[in-house]
């Protein structure tokens, strides 16, 4: 069986992908399994796709909007999203990308800070200074970030990361790929962990 890393695709402004963020790697490690964590810009995708984020869907909307709360209940996640809400995640994507060039597992607690400041507690994290307060409460150097922010190669990875992901028609979030088999949304992590176990159907 492979020992391949699940990859984790995901946007900053997912309610689905920020429920799937706090489940990925429990479901992950009881396969032996490790993660890595992809962010990229669904608004990207979305000028392909012709998609809309859902809460400004006619008629889905509101369902989503309850269905968010509803599904973070179910697993035990805070969500209180900010008001400002779908916000940029240039930064906070630049600032994952950059961080896994210094520490992945640090990088992790940095995404999963990211994301429980912005719809977890209903901060805004789109500007630099709030990702470099999050990079900084998980160990990171905040003059490192926000230098590192502005870099060239970092701003062009998340780029290429995003065209790499529109690409492969990834085309939501969260996103899993599990050796090559596609799975999107957070209602299919059940799925994703039989797949694991059983190594397909």
């Amino acid at each position: 069986m492979s020992d391949a890393p699940l990859e984790f695709f995901f946007d900053f402004n997912s309610p689905y992908g920020y429920i799937a963020a706090h489940l990925i790697d429990d479901v992950a490690a009881k396969h032996g399994r490790a993660v890595d964590w992809k962010p990229f810009l669904l608004g990207a995708v979305f000028k392909v796709t012709g998609a809309v984020p859902l809460p400004h869907v006619p008629m889905k909307g509101d369902y989503a909007r309850h269905d968010f709360a509803r599904s973070a209940r179910f697993h035990d996640v805070t969500y209180n999203p900010p008001a400002d809400f779908p916000f940029s995640p240039v930064a906070a994507s630049r600032a994952v990308y950059w961080a896994k060039a210094q520490e992945v597992g640090k990088a992790r607690d940095m995404t999963l800070a990211l994301y429980n400041a912005a719809l977890g507690e209903g901060k805004d994290i789109a500007g630099p200074d709030a990702v470099a307060d999050a990079a900084a409460a998980a160990g990171f150097d905040r003059d490192a970030l926000l230098e590192g922010l502005q870099a060239p190669a970092i701003k062009e990875q998340l780029k290429t990361e995003t065209d790499a992901a529109i690409e492969r028609e990834i085309f939501g979030s969260p996103f899993i790929i599990v050796d090559g088999e596609a799975f999107w949304g957070v209602d299919r992590l059940d799925m994703v962990d039989r797949w694991l176990q059983t190594g397909g159907w």
